[in-house]
């Protein structure tokens, strides 16, 4: 429990939602779990220090755990970090054939994803060039897995179906790793977790290659081979060519069932987001298990995009007295495991849109949340620059 001890508080929140300036801010956050972490910026702050700075606490608290892990622990910690590598991976040839700056895409790397040869990407020209670079990365089995011949060319869309397909055998690897290679409860919290997180992407990367050139054996190609929806309705859904049509196969799911009802107000995103917490609470419920540290993870990642979200609308004066934040907090309070939010109610708390989370937050999304399966190549833009940001609602 002391993992959990470390997220913000609803009271917390509220005390960051009424701050007027961002020194205000950093003086609420040195009253919580975050301490002096901004002790050593001089000057003004912007929002984007606070992002890395926070960003940079999450990592070295993740590092330290795993500095003191011994297998199974070690290998699981170690299976967290090559998601990233893979979005890493990404962003740096994206960033390159578009001709950006090689010290400011390693910069944007997610500093959980970063391996030896990482900055040698720039010189990645095809598929070859990118397996030679990577071949002493823990990345080169997902490689020779994924069966990548087709992509000869390195553009946008084909950079999407490497990190696709490698996705997919990470997630394929990690799960045969979670399921056969931990006991009980682990491995039944985990392959939960991991089977939620195959069905994202896979609900994901259909809705979004609706309209490109994929054919449907292509999609399954990219479609993780486990969770809820393998193998009749993944199947189904790589067929599908509308959202309509994606909407009916999910409809006869009873765990998504409703993930396309926005008469609440909620997208999809939101529905996934509520998902998410509602098995890190669910996880947090075990003790001793590899699983707390996964739900610590996911919650704490989501609290720096909160935190950001809360910076970058004082920075820009887009304070709304009506405005509340959904947090991890809330769903980790429905189980009783942090404090209540008072005279919140569920009603009154919004959640954070996708779309403002993408323009206050983008680094960390690329980063966190690459494994949503999107088909899309936009290089993140510089937080702490109002033009980049949204107003938000």
């Amino acid at each position: 429990m002391l993992l959990l001890n470390g997220l913000l508080t609803s009271n917390q929140y509220i005390n960051l939602t009424q701050c007027e300036t961002l020194e205000d801010l950093k003086l609420q956050l040195s009253s919580t779990d975050y301490g002096n972490f901004l002790s050593d910026v001089s000057g003004q702050i912007s929002t984007s220090t606070i992002q890395n700075k926070a960003s940079g606490k999450l990592f070295d608290e993740f590092q330290y755990i795993r500095d003191q892990a011994v297998n199974p622990l070690k290998k699981f910690l170690d299976y967290i970090t090559y998601g990233y590598m893979i979005d890493n991976v990404s962003l740096m040839i994206t960033g390159t054939i578009h001709g950006r700056n090689k010290d400011e895409i390693l910069e944007r790397c997610h500093p959980l994803g970063w391996f030896e040869t990482l900055p040698a990407l720039v010189a990645a020209v095809d598929v070859q060039a990118l397996q030679d670079i990577l071949r002493e990365s823990p990345l080169q089995q997902y490689f020779k897995e994924s069966d990548l011949e087709s992509a000869e060319i390195l553009d946008d869309l084909n950079i999407e179906i490497i990190r696709n397909r490698l996705y997919k055998a990470y997630l394929e690897d990690f799960y045969k790793f979670a399921k056969h290679g931990l006991s009980d409860p682990d491995n039944v919290i985990l392959t939960d977790l991991l089977e939620f997180e195959a069905d994202r992407r896979t609900i994901n990367i259909t809705t979004n290659s609706i309209e490109s050139d994929l054919t449907a054996r292509e999609k399954v190609l990219l479609l993780p081979r486990f969770g809820k929806l393998y193998p009749d309705f993944s199947d189904q859904l790589a067929k599908a060519d509308t959202a309509e049509a994606i909407r009916n196969i999910i409809e006869d799911v009873g765990d998504y069932k409703l993930f396309f009802d926005n008469s609440n107000g909620k997208s999809i995103e939101d529905h996934f987001y509520e998902r998410e917490m509602n098995l890190c609470r669910d996880a947090f419920t075990q003790q001793f298990t590899f699983s707390t540290i996964w739900a610590w993870l996911r919650s704490k990642e989501q609290e720096v995009r909160n935190i950001t979200w809360i910076a970058e609308c004082i920075a820009q004066n887009q304070k709304d007295p009506n405005l509340n934040l959904a947090s991890s907090a809330y769903f980790l309070a429905l189980a009783g495991l942090t404090n209540t939010f008072g005279t919140f109610s569920s009603e009154t708390i919004v959640k954070i849109s996708s779309e403002t989370l993408k323009s206050a937050d983008p680094i960390n999304i690329t980063a966190s949340n690459g494994s949503n399966g999107k088909f899309e190549a936009n290089l993140p833009k510089d937080v702490s620059s109002p033009s980049s940001s949204k107003t938000a609602k």
